[in-house]
């Protein structure tokens, strides 16, 4: 499949998820009212719609026919995820986001509260219609999300942070949603088990590089990511650029690069980046980029050639290229 065919056809189903998700918020504005039209206006800001499209993209993959079975669990992993964001939002004290007020410095955080726990409701009730074994994969990546949550909360500013504990976070926070939209996907399409196994880990290996990716683009800086550069430095979250670097620098070098993140403002960007290329910790980080690409595509390769496997490889060329 050419490139120019594939990005029409992700750009379709794009299309198709945004359609959804308007006709989803009008009906529920008409029955809810303020709360659905707040809520609406992340779930309508824009985005990538990677999330639901990979969902779609896995359900035909995994041997899926009809597409009106697998959009309610797409639009559920969606609200889900803006969920997410919301909540995050008021934790990172975030003000902007896809370059637009975040519901609490618009609302208060009171009503973006609400409002996260109504798109959690959402995504529940459209997740809620598949049999047990699609709920229960849901239930749990929800619990590991939120259990992820408080670990990194526990690791903000904390210099002891090591690639181990940013794994795990990762994997709650933002790998387990994409491994287990894939799976639900398969177990939706009534695919085996070692295809829905498959279909895990793979979204698990790109969920972990997309996560890498927005490392490298908070410290590099890029208008796509829709909030300011260096964000979460500011927020002390511990990125793995950061983690390596700490890792790796001793002495008075070590020293500067924890002063730096605990004071951290724009004028020591120029700094921190010659203390993290001192340490080859963006490039190492390219390296674990293209470590876990490499693994989702193999285990792509369990399936047989197709329109969906063609695409969804298309997909994580996608998130390879986003930083460069």
């Amino acid at each position: 499949m050419e490139d120019n065919e594939a990005l029409d056809r992700i750009d379709e189903m794009r299309d198709l998820v945004n359609a959804n998700l308007e006709s989803i918020i009008a009906e529920q504005s008409a029955v809810f009212g303020e709360v659905a039209e707040v809520s609406g206006q992340v779930v309508l800001a824009g985005g990538k719609r990677i999330r639901p499209i990979m969902v779609m993209l896995a359900y035909d993959l995994a041997g899926g026919q009809d597409l009106d079975e697998i959009i309610p669990f797409a639009m559920s992993n969606e609200f889900i995820h803006t969920a997410s964001l919301v909540h995050d939002d008021i934790n990172d004290e975030a003000l902007t986001r896809r370059g637009k007020d975040t519901i609490h410095a618009k609302y208060g955080q009171a009503k973006a509260i609400i409002a996260g726990d109504w798109l959690f409701s959402q995504g529940f009730g459209l997740g809620g219609q598949y049999e047990k074994s699609v709920v229960d994969v849901m239930a749990h990546y929800c619990s590991k999300l939120a259990s992820a949550e408080f670990t990194q909360i526990d690791h903000i500013l904390d210099l002891s942070t090591n690639p181990e504990d940013y794994l795990e976070i990762v994997k709650g926070k933002t790998a387990g949603p994409f491994a287990a939209g894939c799976k639900g996907a398969g177990l939706i399409a009534n695919a085996s088990q070692e295809a829905c196994e498959k279909l895990f880990d793979f979204g698990m290996e790109i969920g972990i590089a997309f996560q890498l990716v927005d490392d490298l683009l908070d410290i590099r800086g890029d208008e796509r990511m829709g909030k300011p550069r260096g964000s979460d430095i500011y927020e002390g979250k511990m990125t793995l650029p950061i983690i390596h670097a700490l890792t790796i620098l001793h002495g008075d070098q070590r020293a500067r690069l924890a002063e730096i993140i605990h004071n951290f403002e724009d004028s020591l960007f120029d700094e921190l980046i010659t203390l993290l290329n001192f340490g080859d910790s963006l490039n190492y980080t390219e390296i674990l980029i293209q470590n876990h690409l490499e693994r989702a595509m193999q285990n792509l390769d369990y399936f047989p050639d197709c329109d969906a496997k063609q695409l969804l490889k298309h997909l994580v060329e996608l998130i390879k290229n986003r930083h460069k």
